[in-house]
């Protein structure tokens, strides 16, 4: 599928090169075509369009329902082409969506956290993305981003440093018949480290120092 980008991916870089010391680093990992699993750390509502900005890719990002529950913001999440997921409990309905991305060649966006980061660091990772790269055998791609936490109330006017640091692609085999929870909590743990060692030793949180299973 050849490369597209959804309009408002143009506006966002745009807005980040004027504004902010935007930089992507590792750029050449990103595979060009074919379906793709996008997991990275969250510390801001603003990851997900800087993270599509920043790769070349369409990405559909899983956000969490409560975005859609705004009309405004509802508006903007679905314009970078998010659909919603719940964070408690197995959503079906976002599974299968998940899967049809990934069958249309086109990337998928994780957050396996759940949630943005209050504090900062690398928070334990959930079994979602696990669950979606055993299901379907997709190339998962490590993304880690800093410097988005300091977008905050008037955060562009700091002119903050904000880096997204692509790592390689991996892949795991596609699992035969059940997945079992600790090959779900296993894969996350792996997830979770390939992410950590992209981010500065600040950011790495219970990720600094060994393995952290997921939830």
């Amino acid at each position: 599928m050849a490369k597209t980008y959804y309009p408002s991916v143009w506006f966002v870089k745009s807005l980040l090169l004027t504004l902010t010391r935007f930089q992507v680093v590792g750029g050449g990992n990103v595979p060009k075509t074919g379906p793709l699993i996008v997991v990275s750390n969250h510390l801001s509502q603003a990851d997900p369009p800087i993270i599509g900005a920043g790769i070349p890719r369409r990405i559909v990002f899983m956000a969490k329902e409560e975005l859609f529950r705004s009309p405004l913001m509802a508006l903007v999440v679905k314009g970078f082409g998010a659909f919603p997921v719940r964070k408690q409990g197995a959503d079906r309905d976002a599974l299968r969506q998940a899967q049809e991305v990934l069958e249309k060649g086109l990337a998928l966006g994780v957050f396996p956290e759940g949630t943005r980061s209050k504090t900062g660091v690398l928070q334990p990772g959930m079994l979602g993305a696990a669950f979606i790269a055993l299901r379907t055998g997709a190339p998962v791609l490590p993304v880690g981003i800093c410097g988005t936490e300091e977008l905050r109330g008037a955060g562009f006017l700091r002119h903050p440093a904000i880096t997204i640091n692509i790592g390689e692609p991996f892949t795991v085999a596609p699992a035969q018949g059940r997945v079992t929870r600790q090959a779900l909590q296993d894969l996350t743990a792996y997830i979770m480290e390939r992410i950590a060692q992209l981010l500065p030793p600040s950011y790495q949180g219970v990720y600094d120092k060994g393995v952290v299973v997921g939830r």
